[in-house]
């Protein structure tokens, strides 16, 4: 299995450092925001000493995020629910992609409407968390489904796939 830690902001970034080797050993492929949102200075410190890539995600919200995260990060994670939707995140994906950092697009806890939408984009994504409809008791549509291997199913239906259900 793929093994990466997201932090949620928990980490100063001496944890940070200090975290990263043992975590490499382990395995781990990237960190995720590990220190707080505005800590910039802290992550300039953790991106010139971390031995594993980290990856922004509270502190890349919108569009006018990704140039100041492409200073402190290796990459970016987009949500399409706090972005503004595909068009936004297909913007930040083009910026990112000029500054020469990798691209997530993750999610929360969305119903397949969201992770349908997230499909749509998977080929110009380094990394992709869309398993938000797994975690709910029960989904509001059907629309693309992900096996348990991890292959994407997309529906015959046009545009995203998704039906709402009754």
């Amino acid at each position: 299995a793929i093994f990466r830690i997201d932090a949620n902001c928990a980490w100063t970034a001496q944890e940070t450092i200090h975290n990263a080797p043992l975590l490499k050993e382990l395995g781990v492929e990237f960190l995720e925001q590990p220190l707080k949102a505005d800590d910039w200075s802290g992550m300039e410190e953790v991106m010139h000493h971390s031995v594993l890539p980290v990856i922004a995600d509270e502190s890349c919200i919108v569009e006018s995020d990704v140039e100041k995260c492409a200073l402190h990060f290796s990459g970016i994670n987009i949500k399409l629910t706090k972005c503004g939707g595909l068009t936004p995140a297909l913007r930040m994906i083009k910026k990112a992609k000029e500054l020469g950092i990798s691209v997530m697009v993750g999610c929360m806890t969305e119903s397949t409407v969201g992770i349908s939408a997230i499909a749509q984009i998977i080929p110009q994504l380094d990394y992709v968390d869309m398993d938000g409809a797994l975690l709910l008791k029960s989904d509001i549509a059907t629309g693309v489904h992900i096996e348990p291997d991890g292959k994407v199913i997309f529906p015959k239906l046009a545009g995203s796939g998704v039906q709402l259900l009754d």
